[in-house]
């Protein structure tokens, strides 16, 4: 799983976009944990947890279906 990784980016937008994927939507962190943004409990344990103010500031985002990953590229998720 390598992914894009991103800085600085709005979690909302994130999410909207997770949610409209046609495949799945991977958060990578440093750590090594991938979690399901799909995945509602998901979401929330990660706004809950990484999250300052709306903003992570650095994630590798990896996406299941190329067409998702080139979306990513052109959606706007930064603040």
């Amino acid at each position: 799983m390598e992914g894009v990784r991103i800085r600085d980016f709005d979690f909302n937008k994130l999410m909207d976009f997770a949610a409209n994927a046609k495949g799945s939507v991977f958060l990578k962190t440093d750590e090594g944990d991938v979690l399901n943004l799909r995945s509602q409990l998901t979401g929330l344990l990660v706004l809950s947890g990484a999250l300052e103010q709306g903003l992570i500031r650095e994630a590798t985002i990896v996406c299941g279906d190329k067409e998702d990953e080139s979306r990513l590229f052109r959606q706007n998720l930064y603040r």
